[in-house]
């Protein structure tokens, strides 16, 4: 019961997660949900990787054994795993099975020991081997076993070793012989734990730091749990080797004592070694042993004995592990307790008073007999309350893990209400939203009701001012005329000043002239000539009276019309202001009513504007609401798509997915459709920056883009899976590579702050690579359209025809030039050589010709109602093959007028001109294969075509003859002369041609391999030019 209230105790946050599955459907389809997930974490926490094993996969497997309340899952998927020819896949598959044993459900032990005698032979098989894990795979499952036979002796003692000092107490049964016997099988199982711990150690280069390797934690992993163990069976063999000599005399324990002490020494040794390795720093606090071992023949020692404690920080439990609570508290704190005197409350606390000191249990009266039993009574009904509350307690968290599934159940469906009411509330706002902009088109056409007013207004304004322009005028007439008036008046008043001055002149002159008269009456003949001028100048003075008279008279005259003209003016000004009167009595009304015209206006256009103010804060208000309702639809479809690509990743990691297979040219299709797929993407991303009203276009997209790049990465994995090791792993990663990218950028797109910043530029990168990757992979044919083999046929067969007949020319031209320039043998030679290719040319032109003709007879026989270029695109690989062989025929013809000139001109080789026969044998033979396998048996056109290959290997093999004939007879002139030499010196030139020999030998040997590699890759090219599968051609 202790182990069941410490599981439940212990696991308080991953129940509910596994419990709360069993609310969905059936059971059958939870157990296939169960069993898939189980399989999937078992595959991945046991493979073949030298890695270590993830925490989280361990943790699910120990989840599934509590779920299933045993490990007949782990043990249907594990049966199945190659373990006795993988060692990594075995040494994991212990580590794991480790864990199971200590934090698995109980029942783990039991549905495990039927494997036990399959574990033991795997372990003897695993013994053979003395290198790699083979050894450490050996000694592990010893120590498995080892374990299963100790806790199947001792069910008392948990997986975990975890246990009071009541409950070790009680392992025992009060029994000293059980004591000892346990202490024995504690040293051979803390002994086991040693071996492995020793191993491991042994096998590590410790001169490197190989514990930041994946190999080397991939060993150092399962260290982890031995440490756990090796701290409590520690703490336990000390606790009962105490109690044994306190019940037992020094000597019949000096055994125990001697291998006590031996494994003391050892794993102080171990844990001082493992603590300063870096990869238990962060994951595990090992503690170090005191400086001298305990001394069980002093009883006080005891109390200077403290538990070791192996501390596991809840976050540093793997690399990779999750931030949830641990299965199983490994924290030993809780019973960290400084041994307490419940040994002495049942056993006494001197050697004299113990129940098992033999020396005095005879003489032990009946009382103390009695005593004991009633503490034992009382003992089993405190057992027994504890039982009950044990039981009460697990009632009561299976109630309330209950209530908790009810609660969930309970939020999900309220969450569901509340989609759906968000999704009711999206409609209302929707309609609503159609209402307001009904609403502002009637404002707008308030609006422009409005302006026309105003521009009436305007206009009333513009005859106002217009008046006012000409009543300005008006006055200024008037003004005019006042100053005309009053000039004339001036000029009036000047004309009767002048007139006065006349009269005063004329008084004066008359005064004059009487003086004068009486001045002339004294002066009668003094003075007659001053009385004749006087009279001059009164003639002259009349003269100008006479004038100014006349001027008076004209002045009188414009003084009478300026008079009658200011009574005209006059009028006019009455007139002028009797009609200013009326209008301005007209414009006082026209402002009247425009004032109050426009103070209805201004107040008909404030209730307008605070209408519209409040209708475009409530469309406001209710555009943003649908601004962050088309974002969480865009966050959900973006989470979906996330959880898309997410899974084809996970899928890459499972080995289920390791037999499927895809080709290069599905991987490019996919590939190019995820492209445009980015590229609408993008379009629809930039439209809905522009309008965040409006996320329709962008979902699908979305949708689509997640799709497509989760195809493309699981088919890139099936393609790679077909592929060489290096383009392999090149495109894997670059799969992976794009996974990640692909992820990062749906991660900006849900995030609004780097909405905007969102590119998926390297998403399209590992596109690209991948279809470069996949380019590569695809099957190297001619690179041709079907509907270009046809022209591409008439053309090869030209260009064969063409350089044959160019050959030839050639053959003729070197003849004559060798008649001209050479005698004597060598003229012979020559003109033997170019005359056998001369009549090897014209065989092969025979054999093209009649090649044509087969060809003809084929296309027209078998085309139907084709065209000829359907037929050659439809007959694709026979087309390819007549193709290459055309093109061998012409290139050997070529390159056998090359050999035949330089042999001619003495710098070539005879050899060469052989070969290059034999290579135009075989490119003839080619042709004639090719034009015959789709060619009529009885074809008087295949019999001469046969006819013609038959003459180009007669014409080979003379030019094969001319050319050995005429080396042999250039060779019989360097006829070797020794008749001059001595024996030494016939010895040396003796040995030295053996060697030459043996080098020649050898020579000849690699030679003969370079050519047989160099026919199997041109065999290997050739069949890739033309289609065939990799594997046939390899």
């Amino acid at each position: 019961m202790d182990r069941v209230s410490g599981s439940m105790k212990q696991v308080p946050n991953p129940l509910p997660k596994v419990l709360s599955r069993r609310g969905g459907g059936g059971l059958e389809a939870e157990r296939e949900g169960f069993e898939r997930s189980q399989t999937v974490s078992i595959n991945k926490a046991i493979n073949t990787q030298e890695v270590a094993v993830k925490e989280k996969h361990a943790r699910t497997c120990i989840l599934g054994t509590h779920h299933e309340k045993g490990a007949q899952t782990f043990w249907s998927v594990v049966n199945r795993l190659p373990l006795s020819s993988n060692a990594v896949l075995c040494w994991k598959f212990c580590h794991v099975f480790h864990k199971l044993l200590r934090d698995g459900h109980p029942n783990v032990l039991k549905d495990s020991v039927r494997n036990k005698n399959e574990l033991s032979d795997m372990s003897r098989m695993w013994g053979h081997l003395s290198e790699g894990y083979g050894q450490l795979c050996s000694i592990y499952l010893k120590l498995l076993r080892t374990k299963m036979e100790f806790h199947t002796k001792n069910p008392r003692f948990p997986g975990n070793l975890q246990m009071s000092d009541r409950q070790l107490d009680e392992a025992g049964e009060n029994d000293v012989n059980n004591f000892f016997q346990l202490t024995v099988e504690m040293f051979d199982y803390l002994e086991c734990e040693l071996n492995l711990f020793q191993t491991v150690f042994s096998s590590l280069d410790m001169s490197r730091s190989v514990s930041v390797t994946a190999a080397g934690q991939c060993r150092l992993a399962p260290l982890i749990p031995v440490i756990l163990d090796c701290s409590h069976l520690y703490d336990y063999t000390v606790k009962l080797l105490f109690k044994l000599h306190s019940c037992l005399p020094a000597d019949t324990l000096q055994g125990h004592r001697d291998r006590f002490l031996e494994q003391f020494r050892k794993l102080k040794d171990l844990f001082y070694r493992s603590s300063n390795l870096q990869y238990f720093k962060r994951l595990i606090q090992i503690p170090q042993l005191p400086e001298n071992p305990p001394n069980f023949l002093r009883a006080s020692a005891l109390s200077e004995h403290i538990s070791p404690v192996v501390v596991i920080p809840a976050e540093a439990s793997s690399p990779d592990s999750e931030p949830t609570a641990d299965l199983v508290d490994m924290d030993p704190a809780s019973q960290q307790s400084l041994f307490d005197n419940k040994f002495d409350d049942i056993f006494g606390s001197s050697f004299s008073n113990d129940p098992f000191n033999f020396n005095s249990q005879n003489g032990m009266n009946k009382d103390d007999k009695d005593r004991l039993i009633e503490q034992l009574y009382r003992e089993i009904s405190a057992l027994k309350e504890e039982l009950e509350n044990f039981k009460a307690e697990s009632h009561r968290l299976g109630v309330q893990l209950r209530g908790r599934i009810s609660e969930r159940e309970a939020e999900l469906a309220e969450q569901l209400h509340l989609k759906q009411q968000a999704l009711d509330e999206s409609d209302f706002l929707r309609t609503e939203l159609e209402e307001l902009k009904k609403q502002r088109e009637d404002t707008e056409k308030a609006q422009r009701s409005l302006t026309e007013i105003e521009r009436r207004a305007q206009a009333n304004e513009q005859r106002y001012t217009k008046l006012k322009e000409k009543y300005s005028e008006l006055v200024q007439n008037h003004a005019d005329l006042l100053r005309k008036n009053a000039e004339v008046t001036k000029q009036v008043t000047v004309a009767r000043q002048a007139q006065g001055d006349v009269e005063r002149e004329k008084k004066e002159l008359e005064d004059s002239f009487q003086r004068v008269s009486e001045q002339a009456q004294r002066k009668t003949q003094e003075q007659a000539e001053v009385l004749e001028t006087l009279k001059r100048e009164l003639t002259a003075s009349k003269q100008e009276l006479q004038a100014l008279q006349s001027t008076v008279q004209s002045s009188l005259q414009s003084e009478a019309e300026c008079s009658s003209r200011t009574a005209g003016l006059e009028q006019e000004r009455d007139s002028l202001v009797t009609a200013l009167a009326a209008l301005q009595a007209e414009l006082q009304h026209l402002k009247a009513a425009r004032d109050s015209e426009r103070e209805s206006s201004s107040q008909r256009l404030e209730t307008l504007q605070t209408q519209l103010g409040e209708k475009e804060s409530r469309e406001q208000a209710l555009q943003q609401r649908l601004l962050d309702e088309q974002f969480a639809l865009l966050q959900c479809t973006v989470w979906e798509a996330e959880q898309m690509v997410q899974d084809s990743l996970n899928r890459l990691e499972d080995p289920t997915h390791i037999s499927c297979t895809s080709s290069a040219d599905y991987l490019l299709c996919r590939a190019l459709a995820a492209s445009d797929c980015i590229e609408r993407l993008q379009g629809a991303h930039g439209t809905y920056l522009s309008n965040r009203a409006d996320v329709s276009s962008l979902l699908p997209c979305v949708a689509l883009f997640a799709h497509l790049i989760s195809d493309t990465i699981l088919q890139g994995s099936a393609t790679a899976h077909m592929a060489p090791m290096d383009p392999a792993d090149l495109l894997s990663e670059t799969c992976k590579q794009c996974g990640s990218e692909a992820l990062r950028y749906l991660g900006a797109l849900k995030d609004e702050a780097s909405l905007a910043r969102a590119d998926c530029t390297a998403v399209r990168n590992c596109l690209s690579r991948i279809s470069t990757i996949g380019e590569e992979l695809r099957p190297k044919g001619l690179d041709v359209e079907q509907d270009e083999l046809g022209d591409l046929v008439d053309k090869e067969m030209a260009a064969t025809s063409a350089a044959i007949e160019t050959a030839a020319a050639r053959i003729e031209d070197m003849l004559s030039k060798a008649r001209a320039g050479d005698t004597g043998a060598k003229l012979e030679v020559n003109e033997r050589i170019l005359g056998s290719c001369t009549d090897l040319m014209q065989a092969i032109q025979v054999l093209v010709l009649a090649s044509k003709d087969l060809q003809r007879e084929i296309v027209e026989s078998g085309r139907g109602a084709a065209s000829p270029k359907e037929f050659y695109a439809r007959n694709s690989r026979w087309t390819e093959g007549l193709i290459s062989a055309s093109k061998a025929v012409g290139w050997g013809a070529t390159v056998m007028v090359d050999a035949a000139d330089l042999v001619v001109q003495g710098q070539g080789k005879f050899e060469e001109l052989m070969v290059c026969s034999h290579e135009i044998a075989a490119s003839t033979a080619q042709l004639v294969a090719a034009s015959k396998v789709k060619a009529d048996k009885d074809s008087a056109n295949l019999a001469r075509l046969q006819q013609a290959s038959r003459g180009v290997n007669q014409a080979t093999a003379r030019v094969v003859a001319s050319t050995k004939s005429a080396k042999s007879q250039i060779e019989e002139k360097d006829t070797m002369d020794f008749s001059s030499m001595t024996l030494t010196q016939i010895k040396r030139q003796e040995m030295d041609s053996q060697v030459r020999v043996l080098e020649l030998e050898n020579q000849l040997q690699r030679e003969r391999q370079k050519l047989g590699e160099l026919r199997k890759k041109h065999y290997k090219l050739a069949g890739v030019a033309e289609g065939w599968d990799e594997d046939a051609a390899e």
